[in-house]
């Protein structure tokens, strides 16, 4: 709280770690569905080869890329219409 009471409440020790650990899950559930789609995507089904192909790893390299880029322009889109609404929300990747 600022000097004369007015201004932004500080968050409290347990709401950084609540948000924090709402940041790990997040993070925890796209990593998880990442590879998921771009393993089905992306990795052949016969596993002919102990390593990834040449082709598999270009697929897997973008994919995830795409994959990042759009949950960050989503991230981004959902902290704005939160900031825009008054919620003031969490931080975000």
């Amino acid at each position: 709280m600022s000097l004369f009471g007015f201004g932004a409440r500080q968050p409290t020790s347990a709401e950084k770690i609540a948000s924090v650990e709402n940041e790990l899950k997040v993070i925890a559930e796209m990593h998880t569905r990442m590879v998921k789609i771009c393993s089905l995507k992306c990795i052949d089904k016969t596993y002919r080869e102990g390593e990834l192909s040449k082709g598999e790893a270009v697929c897997l390299d973008r994919c995830s890329a795409k994959f990042f880029e759009a949950h960050s322009k989503i991230s981004d889109q959902l902290q704005q219409q939160t900031a825009a609404q008054g919620g003031g929300g969490f931080g975000g990747m």
